[in-house]
């Protein structure tokens, strides 16, 4: 490989997203252990708009974000998992964050955050999979559906709760999805998305009586109690996103909060393998899921990116491709 530079979005400091600046660096040299990708993609998470806005302590800047891509290997240490040419994932680890991401054009990362997978979907597709479809999907096994069951998805309008109504309604035929929205001038969205009914959240607390089999909650422990209210006897609750803003659960008291004959349970991106990858892709390619961004951006554009994800009439997974 002869090119020297790319094109890359450096942070220096932390603040809006006017903070993401595009400018040219040069390419990654390889090191032992590592590899370099040619990113064609990657998605927009609210972590690393958390990042950018300084509440990541252990980020150091300058640094170039970005906690997923997708695209090809360009220099290789380990031909034989890893030749030139593949096509790859890689997600979460310290990428992004320890060292840079996948704001960029190129981006070196360890080998064993690199996944080889094989798939025929257009890359805007493959690109709004790793971070969002993979979470969602990790989160649905969790859940343990069954025909016949009433799920509520706590935060219905982000990015992997549309992915999650998308999956679970492509795999089964009877079951009843709620979506919750803090903004019901989202509901005919949601609806149009494959949510049976749209619940909303005002200040935490749901606005309905209803009680659910299985909840997917994106919001976390800023709202678990009153997810815990709304879980029926023998229910699944899977803990997966920090939307609310809160991180730990106060004075939780399992025997006490937890719903009747309950179950929680949580999902974590960074629990990453090869095999659990390549079956959500399966999964998804076997099963018609509709998984389009529902918006993508240029690489020099990422500022605007942010500005829409962060923005209240965000919807949806939004991409960035080079």
């Amino acid at each position: 490989m002869n090119q020297k530079t790319m094109k890359a979005i450096v942070i220096y400091e932390a603040g809006g997203p006017e903070k993401l600046v595009c400018t040219e660096v040069p390419v990654p040299e390889v090191k032992p252990g590592w590899s370099l990708v040619r990113i064609i993609g990657r998605g927009v998470n609210h972590s690393e708009i958390f990042t950018r806005d300084g509440q990541s302590p252990s980020v150091a800047f300058p640094r170039i974000l970005g906690i997923e891509c997708v695209g090809m290997i360009a220099e290789s240490t380990d031909p034989a998992r890893l030749p030139v040419g593949e096509k790859v994932i890689s997600i979460m680890g310290e990428m992004g964050r320890a060292f840079d991401g996948g704001y960029a054009e190129y981006a070196l990362l360890p080998n064993n955050q690199i996944y080889p997978v094989i798939t025929d979907l257009p890359w805007e597709t493959l690109a709004a999979l790793p971070e969002t479809y993979y979470t969602a999907y990790g989160s649905m096994k969790n859940l343990r559906i069954t025909e016949g069951s009433r799920i509520l998805v706590r935060g219905g309008t982000s990015g992997v709760g549309i992915a999650f109504v998308r999956l679970v309604k492509s795999g089964f035929k009877d079951v009843q999805v709620t979506g919750t929205t803090r903004n019901m001038r989202k509901a005919e969205a949601l609806l149009n998305e494959g949510f049976d009914q749209v619940v909303e959240d005002r200040d935490q607390v749901l606005q309905t009586g209803e009680k659910y089999d299985r909840i997917f909650d994106l919001i976390g422990p800023a709202a678990l109690r009153d997810t815990f209210a709304h879980t029926a006897e023998g229910g699944i609750i899977c803990v997966t996103g920090l939307l609310g803003g809160k991180w730990t659960l106060d004075d939780f008291d399992p025997l006490e909060d937890l719903p009747v004959n309950g179950y929680l349970t949580a999902f974590h991106s960074g629990n990453v393998t090869e095999r659990s990858l390549q079956e959500m892709l399966d999964y998804v390619e076997s099963h018609g899921v509709d998984c389009r961004p529902e918006k993508v951006f240029d690489l020099s554009e990422m500022a605007k990116a942010h500005e829409y994800l962060g923005s209240s009439h965000s919807f949806g997974k939004v991409v960035v491709m080079s």
